[in-house]
Formats: C-alpha cells, structure tokens, sequence
C-alpha cells in the first residue's frame, strides 16, 4: 500500500516537514533560556482559540493564532513590566487557558469532543488544503525569523542585559520569538497536537546537543532530527493505526534515548582508556604507565 497514493497522507507528510523544520528552530532558544515548557503554555492557550473557532463556525487554525499570539505576547510584556515572575504568569496561562477552552467547548453543538481530540493530540486526516496553505506561510516566516534573526535572538537568549547594554532591541526580539513559538504551535495541531508540540520543540535538540559542538551545529542537526521523526512518525502512525502526534513525540524521545545511551557509553571507553594501568615495577612496586 503506497502511503503517498492517499492525499490526505501527502497533507499530513507536508506538514510534518514543516512541523520537523520549524519546531526545532524556535526551540533551541526556549532552550537556550530555560523555556522548554513554554510550548505547552501556548498550546493550552490555543486551544480556547480552537474552541472559540467551533463554537463560532470559523476556521479553528485562525482563532488558534490569534488566541496563542495575544498569550505570548502577553507573557513576555509581563515578564518586561509586570511585577509577576515569568513562572507565575506561565502557569496562569497554562491553567486559564485550558479551562477557557474546556468552558466555551462545553457551550458547542453535541459532537465536537472527537473534533476536539484531533486538536489536542493530533490527527493525520483532519490536515485540509486550507490549512496546508496557512502553514505553509507560517513555516516560512517562523523559519525568516529563527535562522535569519538567529544571531541576535541568541544573544538575547543568552544574555538580556548584555544584548541590551550592545544596543539590541532585546523587548522586541523577544516578542518576535514569543509570536513565533505561537506561530509553531498553531502549525504543530494537525498533525502533533497542541499538548505535544512542546516534545517536538524540546527533545530534538537536546539530542542534537548531545552531538554538536556549536550553536549552529546544534540548530542544523535539531533540524534534521526533527524532519526525520516527524515524516517517520507520520508513515508509521499511518501503518499501525496510532495517533500521529503520540507515535512521533514516542519515536523523538527513542532517538534521545539511543543518543544518550551511545554518548554515555563512547564517554566512558574514552575515560577507561586514557586511565593509567598500574603494573609492577622492577623492585616490586607499583608503577602506573
């Protein structure tokens, strides 16, 4: 059976190329600035937009980005202004807006809780041509701004206070970024789901820092770990009948588990080899060469 004899499943592996491309660009700076879990908080947030969408018969993916662009924006103004931490404020998100959307679903014509499901967690039949277009526009901006905007995001990342102290605009490229982690999580929902995208942004590269040696190594081979789980994860969903948002987030954290291992055990043969092996010298003692 030819998986790409299927348009559905031509959809799905379009946007999983743009999934595998996109996600890890935008999370190896949540990374870099100790917000691996962010991506959840716009995905709690972009399901009240994907409720808003149903309860209002419009397209789910608009009022998903819209929803997740105004609760990033507001996180990082008040992270900037506010006398609220950043974790305070992540977590309201979190909390305010997943009951936002449980609260407006429940207000939805009989039916919708399937409909709903493939938003959450993903489903590989629900990516329509319209939706294709969309994330096509998205993945290329959100890739513009990442690898184009790169140096200095990751200054800002690095470094608030000296990124600001150098002259950067360090409020407005951190609502650049806020906007397109929103942006990510809104292309993610078709085919990953807005509960696991963070897995896709976070865990290929920690696998690629396992391996590279720089920042721009690291962000080329979290690129190519995510493509290949995400495409993989699709076809193989498609074969053993699993949701596809699961199947690849399971297949990204295999690939973290066989790396770690690997690295682990390549450290630990380099450290018993360059240990020196104590022997016995000409007038009994112990020599180590």
């Amino acid at each position: 059976m030819d998986v790409l004899s299927y348009d559905f499943m031509q959809r799905a592996l379009l946007a999983a190329v743009m999934i595998g491309l996109a996600a890890p660009t935008v999370g190896v700076y949540l990374v870099q600035r100790r917000l691996a879990l962010i991506g959840d908080g716009m995905g709690h947030v972009a399901l009240t937009g994907v409720a808003v969408g149903i309860l209002t018969s419009q397209n789910p993916v608009w009022t998903a980005l819209l929803s997740a662009v105004a609760g990033a924006v507001s996180i990082e103004l008040i992270r900037a202004f506010g006398r609220t931490s950043g974790d305070v404020a992540l977590a309201v998100l979190f909390y305010g807006g997943i009951a936002g959307g449980v609260v407006l679903i429940s207000r939805a014509p009989g039916g919708t809780s399937a409909n709903l499901n493939a938003y959450l967690f993903g489903a590989i039949t629900t990516t329509t041509p319209q939706d294709l277009a969309v994330f096509v526009a998205l993945t290329a901006a959100v890739l513009v701004v990442t690898l184009g905007l790169g140096r200095y995001i990751f200054a800002v990342s690095n470094d608030e206070e000296f990124a600001g102290a150098s002259g950067l605009p360090v409020l407005a490229l951190n609502l650049l970024l806020a906007v397109v982690t929103a942006a990510t999580v809104v292309i993610s929902m078709r085919v990953v789901g807005l509960l696991l995208i963070s897995a896709l942004m976070v865990v290929p590269v920690a696998t690629a820092q396992l391996l590279a040696g720089s920042f721009r190594a690291t962000v080329a081979l979290s690129m190519l770990i995510g493509l290949a789980v995400s495409t993989s994860g699709v076809v193989t969903s498609f074969y053993a009948d699993t949701p596809s948002g699961g199947t690849i987030v399971l297949m990204a954290i295999a690939a973290f588990v066989l790396v770690a291992g690997a690295t682990a055990l390549r450290t630990r043969v380099s450290r018993s080899r360059r240990t020196p092996v104590p022997v016995l010298g000409m007038e009994g003692r112990l020599d180590a060469r």
